[in-house]
């Protein structure tokens, strides 16, 4: 829409106040009235002045012939003469002259006090009285001048008055306006107050017509307004303090989650730990078909339940805050590759394809973390996929992010279920044919929450879009970096070659409970260890008595009744006379169910291995061998 030329005096008239507006509105006409009054007076008095000079004239004239019409009958020149001198002399009569038939001029008088500028001339033929031809005419000039000299002084005096009278006017004129338009600009006052956020203005009601009814209904309004936003007030309040309260439980519940989580992690897996070694040392010696069969069944039971607690445990220690991440520039295609040995055969057993396409591109995260959703993501797919397979890829995006994708060609998750999908003990439902049965083992509902904790801990979310009965794609965004030299992990202090028999290792457990105890011993026995064993502090420096030498490895729970096991290793490190910078006198291994970082801030991660219950026995033996071979490297 092209814009309408605006013509100078409508810009004049917007730029001009409610005042100069109402007083314009009324003094224009009042003006234009008077000066076309005051001229068209002007000039019919002008034309009355003239005239009345003309009828003056023509009866001078007219008296003149009748007194010279026996003198130019005779023509007497002289009489002639002396009637124009006593005409002449009359009032505003500035020339006489009287002439014969032919024009002879006979006489010719001129008043010299009167100026004749502005004269209005009068002839009028003279008669003979007696046969009443014509003899001569008489010519006679009137002067206007003062007359008009008056008249223009009345006409100053008159435009005088009125330029005064519209100078009042124009005074009372804006005062009236000013008066009339002050509740307007009050009530314009009032609503600028009113947008600023002054609720409690109030217009007073000047009088009773429609200026009125505007007051009085801004009054109204403006208190509505007020009581509304005081109702508002004392409900955002209200919400805000139960807001307050719902965060505050909501807080205090998560808080207490956490710690009973952490409680419930800890003290359940002691139990679960003395099982996984008994059932363990169950198949030492044994070659009964039939009770080999049981002990299968009893590991995988064990397993399953390991399985579930890892979840918890996983949980517990991201809430917790004991896995910070370490970011460093990560090769994707190294994680891909161990994504691809975790789950190759897993793959194959159940007849699925596992891609996992290779890519140049690298990323800045922590390596361990994205790992760990990777793994997650992808025993997922596979787990819910019954034909097909799953699709690992990676790929830029013009943000400088790479997006990180797992497709499937499982069941697909239907639409009001991927809302909830990442929440904690979310499970979807669907039947018996929902997953593939994985013999005792059922999770619970924690491996995705755990992929999205992990996200967050990364500064990005997890993502899903999903196809009910095609399949699902899981996504992962990271920051990209140029490819380089990957950043080398922190590393023991030598890497000798780890040898797997341990017979005859003298290792010292540590535990205030009985059954961890005898589970371990009996495991450990089985291994050609010489094992002692203590509950506290006082037990442990008696059985390391037992030996002439100090212990090759001392395995110890962190939470005992009296103390922890740190007290318990720094004791024997005392005991050994162990001094500030010297290597430690045996390897040490630490043993928790805590996931607490206040717990676990006082370990020293570069001389301690720390282990989470339940601990497989493979998992022990494995530990156990790689902190003797570092100890006695160190050595």
């Amino acid at each position: 829409m092209r814009d309408v030329p605006v013509s100078w005096l409508e810009k004049v008239w917007r730029r001009t106040s409610l005042v100069q507006r109402l007083t314009c509105v009324a003094l224009v006409p009042t003006a234009i009235s008077a000066v076309l009054l005051v001229t068209l007076l002007t000039r019919h008095q002008m034309d009355t002045l003239h005239e009345m000079g003309r009828s003056t004239a023509d009866a001078i004239a007219q008296q003149a012939s009748s007194v010279s019409g026996d003198a130019l009958r005779d023509g007497q020149r002289r009489d002639l003469g002396r009637i124009a001198q006593s005409i002449v002399q009359l009032p505003q009569v500035a020339r006489v002259r009287i002439a014969d038939p032919d024009g002879e001029i006979l006489a010719d008088r001129v008043n010299g006090s009167v100026d004749d500028d502005e004269s209005l001339t009068v002839s009028r033929d003279v008669l003979d009285p007696v046969n009443h031809r014509v003899v001569g005419s008489v010519t006679v000039d009137v002067s206007v001048e003062e007359a008009v000299s008056a008249q223009r002084a009345s006409v100053h005096n008159a435009l005088l008055w009125l330029s005064l009278s519209l100078f009042i006017a124009v005074g009372i004129g804006w005062s009236t306006a000013r008066w009339l338009s002050a509740p307007l600009r009050n009530l314009a006052i009032a609503v600028r107050q009113l947008g600023l956020g002054d609720r409690t203005v109030v217009v007073p009601v000047t009088d009773d017509t429609e200026i009125g009814d505007l007051q009085r209904g801004f009054n109204g309004a403006a208190s509505k307004l007020l009581h509304a936003q005081i109702g508002m007030e004392r409900e955002i309040a209200q919400a805000t303090e139960e807001l307050a309260r719902k965060n505050a439980a909501l807080e205090a519940a998560s808080v207490a989650k956490a710690r009973f989580l952490a409680a419930a992690s800890h003290d359940l897996r002691q139990p679960l730990y003395a099982l996984t070694l008994f059932s363990s040392g169950l198949a030492v010696d044994e070659f009964d078909p039939v009770r080999l069969n049981r002990i299968a069944h009893i590991q995988e039971c064990v397993e399953a339940l390991d399985h579930l607690f890892s979840e918890l445990l996983d949980l517990s220690r991201l809430e917790t805050g004991a896995m910070p991440p370490v970011i460093r520039d990560v090769a994707l295609d190294e994680v891909f590759e161990e994504v691809s040995v975790n789950f190759r055969m897993v793959a194959e057993q159940h007849d699925l394809r596992l891609v996992v396409r290779t890519t140049g591109l690298w990323v800045r995260s922590d390596r361990t973390m994205v790992a760990r959703i990777l793994n997650n993501l992808v025993s997922n797919a596979l787990r819910y996929t019954r034909c097909g397979g799953v699709l690992v890829g990676a790929r830029r995006r013009l943000d400088g992010t790479v997006r990180v994708d797992v497709w499937d060609t499982g069941l697909g998750i239907a639409q009001e279920h991927q809302r909830h999908i990442f929440d904690e003990f979310y499970r979807v439902e669907s039947g018996p044919e929902a997953g593939r049965p994985e013999g005792t083992r059922r999770g619970l509902g924690l491996g995705l929450s755990t992929v999205q904790r992990l996200a967050g801990l990364l500064g990005t979310q997890a993502s899903v879009r999903s196809t009910l009965g095609k399949g699902s794609v899981f996504s992962v965004t990271l920051p990209e970096v140029q490819p380089g030299v990957p950043e080398a992990a922190p590393a023991p202090l030598s890497e000798p070659v780890p040898r797997r028999d341990i017979t005859g290792m003298r290792v010292l457990v540590i535990d205030d409970e009985p059954s961890i105890l005898a589970g371990i011993s009996f495991l450990l026995g089985s291994w050609g260890c010489e094992v002692q064993t203590a509950e506290d502090a006082q037990q442990a420096m008696e059985a390391v008595h037992q030996w002439m030498q100090p212990p090759d490895i001392v395995i110890s729970d962190l939470r005992l009744r009296e103390g922890t096991g740190l007290d318990v290793i720094a004791l024997l490190d005392r005991y050994y006379r162990r001094r500030p910078g010297d290597p430690p006198p045996f390897a040490r291994v630490l043993i928790t169910g805590e996931t607490r970082s206040d717990y676990l801030r006082n370990v020293d991660t570069a001389t301690t291995q720390v282990l989470y219950k339940p601990v497989s026995p493979d998992r022990l033996l494995d530990v156990m061998v790689s902190a003797w071979s570092v100890h006695h490297a160190a050595v």
